[in-house]
């Protein structure tokens, strides 16, 4: 787990890889993304934040999740709202991977607020 802050600019120069190399291929997946999220369906905004909140919890993909978690901040959720998303993997999922998502809502709450956990 720990790898997985350490690594967050090996993602970003990933990124900016493949967005260099694939662009129009990354601008379609980005448009596609946005038409789905904006154009679904009736869900709110922060309803559906916190639905990939819940899914990239479940799904164990914690750069999505922290992804996820700061676009559901920004829509407007709260960290208790955030957490219930997360707490409601647990009896489907299973007790780990709400536990992981929950250290990983912790430390990236605590990066914003100056105070990381170890």
């Amino acid at each position: 787990m720990d790898d997985y802050f350490d690594n967050l600019d090996s993602t970003e120069v990933n990124l900016k890889y493949f967005t260099e190399h694939h662009e129009n291929i990354y601008d379609a997946y980005e448009k596609y993304g946005q038409l789905i999220h904006k154009d679904g369906g009736p869900l709110d905004e922060k309803t559906c934040w916190l639905i990939k909140v819940a899914l990239s919890t479940e799904c164990q993909y914690p750069r999505a999740l922290r992804t996820h978690i700061l676009k559901a901040i920004r829509s407007g959720c709260s960290k208790e709202e955030i957490e219930h998303a997360i707490l409601l993997v647990a009896p489907s999922a299973g007790f780990p991977r709400t536990m992981q998502g929950i250290l990983i809502l912790r430390n990236l709450l605590g990066e914003i607020e100056g105070n990381p956990i170890h």
